[in-house]
């Protein structure tokens, strides 16, 4: 028999819903201060429905958007601060322009990309602990800019595979 939508869950019908083992969720109520299910005794855990979406929120962030535990917090309370804010005229249409300025730097007119560091290059090289792991897929790539990021790719790995040789290509 499934319970209401509004009823309380506990720990073990929590993580059988998400696909985790228990005591992952009471590893996410060490890192995330906003997750704090009722306890009763015998330390018994019943989880509330802001406690179970906020959990599913976690989840999504961690297991199938790629955060890290450290940017999952980060993007929990920059939601939590994003929706207490009031969304003005001007801040809605400063959004698109401030999506244009973290645009990759155009490619050289050798078909090569320029020198300047991107967010694609923090990501590979391990920087920014809050971004998602897997990098997010571009709006719509130019095919000449893809080619260029991929040769710069493989000239790094074979420098790093082979410090003494030069790339040739």
């Amino acid at each position: 028999m499934a319970k209401d939508d509004g009823a309380f869950l506990t720990i073990g019908e929590l993580a059988r819903e998400l696909g985790v083992a228990q005591h992952i969720l009471r590893y996410w109520e060490t890192r995330f201060p906003q997750l704090r299910p009722l306890q009763r005794s015998g330390n018994r855990r019943y989880y509330r429905p802001a406690d179970v979406e906020l959990a599913r929120r976690i989840h999504r962030l961690l297991n199938e958007e790629g955060f890290t535990v450290p940017g999952a917090q980060r993007a929990l309370a920059g939601v939590r601060k994003a929706a207490s804010a009031p969304s003005t005229p001007e801040a809605d249409a400063a959004q698109p322009a401030e999506r244009l300025m973290q645009a990759p730097p155009p490619a050289a007119s050798d078909g090569r990309p320029s020198p300047t560091r991107t967010a694609m290059d923090d990501l590979f090289s391990g920087a920014g602990v809050d971004r998602p792991i897997r990098p997010p897929a571009p709006a719509s790539p130019d095919i000449s800019t893809v080619i260029a990021r991929l040769r710069v790719i493989r000239n790094n790995l074979e420098e790093a595979l082979n410090p003494g040789r030069a790339a040739c290509r």
